[in-house]
């Protein structure tokens, strides 16, 4: 197993919301029952991206029913009274289409790629799922065992697969990122039909969801179409909303882990701002500094010159909510990860006792606005980023702005967050060892 690919895929799990690539036009307008749509029109490929986000993500989950939002991505693939279980993928590939789903701690996600002259087909499955989905004993038990084998190939069986949510159950003691987005099996088990209706009646409400559409489209013609498939669903009940503040850390949390491995890593997460926030911004231009690219401080200190890593990493692990930036360490064979801790440690003292340097925060602006350039490439990409910045900050347009955020961050900014996030009392460190050495 190629252990460099098996780490990353237990890590990719988070991220910044993407950078606007060049100026999107888009409009946006809310229905009678509270569902909100953009619409981005680009004729340059025939194609349409129709994708709908629901505000519930794990974080949203009754502590006793967690994996419940995953669930129902999974689950609102069944069917509904109008499409037979099993012929929901069917209908976007006949007419040449794709699509796909993904939950996270504070959303739901769908989309549809399709021919454009197909854009109606992917507004009668949205429409279905929403207003039609069957929620039922037959779909439920089906999608119970798909969670499972999900679960054991993703968390239980991949070598660091439990990291994300080993770290979060240590970060957390009250708020809900607590527990892991796909949850506990036993949840899911335990719960009734009752349970899974009233969860998708209380979230799976277009006063919960924005509509967002990106490529050739017509825009007078989508919005009557939106109008003929969506208008006439009511509203929902208010959705529940999230008002948990997880208390501070009371000094560093330290634990070791034993797994399936053969090389040591050494895992840590430091308590920062939710995103969008103005600090945010600076942490996550830390991270950059850190791990991006071959000349960053922790790929250069400990992969280069000591070589005690195979690999390093730094990101912000950016919520709603006030989220993590997670760093990592892999050792190599016969390193002591103490001998990586230690000298991750000193890269981020460093940055504490001295400002980066005019190259370094030269580059690192340059790397941003390249993300800038490069990032909403896809009809999707763009639908999505629309979404989410409405969603979480009720501001669409930071598609176009959001690069200003990073452009008003300082190096001082930098070494301020440093100092004030980055510090033994506000950290989780764990080691990755393997269950060999129990018996050790």
């Amino acid at each position: 197993m190629n252990l460099t690919k098996s780490f990353l895929s237990a890590l990719v799990v988070g991220g910044t919301l993407s950078l606007s690539a060049q100026n999107i036009k888009y409009e946006e307008y809310t229905l009678d029952n509270g569902m909100h749509v953009i619409l981005h029109e680009d004729r340059s490929t025939p194609i349409v991206a129709v994708t709908i986000m629901y505000h519930v993500g794990s974080k949203n989950e009754n502590p006793e029913r967690t994996g419940f939002a995953h669930f129902f991505e999974h689950l609102l693939f069944e069917g509904s009274e109008n499409i037979a279980r099993g012929e929901f993928d069917k209908h976007i590939e006949k007419a040449g289409g794709t699509l796909n789903a993904n939950t996270s701690n504070d959303r739901t996600f769908y989309h549809e790629i399709l021919p454009s002259n197909e854009l109606k087909l992917g507004l009668w499955l949205e429409s279905e799922r929403l207003l039609h989905a069957k929620v039922e004993t037959i779909g439920i038990e089906t999608q119970r065992e798909v969670v499972k084998e999900e679960k054991r190939q993703r968390v239980d069986n991949q070598p660091y697969g439990s990291f994300i949510s080993e770290i979060m159950k240590r970060a957390y003691t009250v708020h809900p990122y607590r527990w892991p987005v796909i949850g506990a099996m036993e949840h899911l088990d335990a719960a009734t039909e009752e349970d899974y209706v009233g969860f998708y009646k209380t979230y799976y409400v277009p006063n919960n969801a924005v509509l967002s559409i990106a490529g050739d489209i017509d825009i007078k013609q989508t919005k009557q179409w939106i109008k003929e498939y969506f208008g006439s669903i009511p509203k929902g009940n208010p959705v529940p909303k999230v008002s948990i503040v997880e208390p501070p850390l009371k000094g560093e949390i330290r634990d070791t882990i034993y797994d399936n491995i053969t090389l040591p890593a050494v895992m840590q997460a430091y308590r920062i701002p939710a995103q969008g926030t103005p600090d945010y911004y600076a942490v996550d231009m830390l991270a950059q500094v850190m791990s991006q690219g071959e000349s960053s401080r922790l790929t250069k200190r400990l992969v280069s010159e000591t070589q005690v890593a195979q690999f390093v990493g730094a990101f912000p692990f950016g919520l709603e909510d006030p989220g993590l930036t997670i760093t990592f360490g892999l050792a190599n064979d016969g390193v002591d990860p103490m001998e990586v801790e230690k000298l991750m440690n000193e890269e981020f003292e460093k940055v504490k006792s001295d400002l980066i340097t005019e190259l370094e925060f030269e580059k690192l602006m340059n790397q941003i606005e390249a993300n800038f350039v490069s990032s909403n490439s896809s009809m999707v990409g763009i639908a999505e980023s629309l979404a989410n910045y409405h969603m979480y900050f009720g501001n669409a347009n930071l598609i176009n702005k959001e690069i200003e955020r990073y452009r008003k961050v300082t190096r001082e900014d930098i070494q301020r967050v440093a100092k004030q996030y980055f510090h033994k009392d506000n950290r989780i460190t764990l080691y990755y060892l393997p269950k060999a050495e129990t018996a050790e």
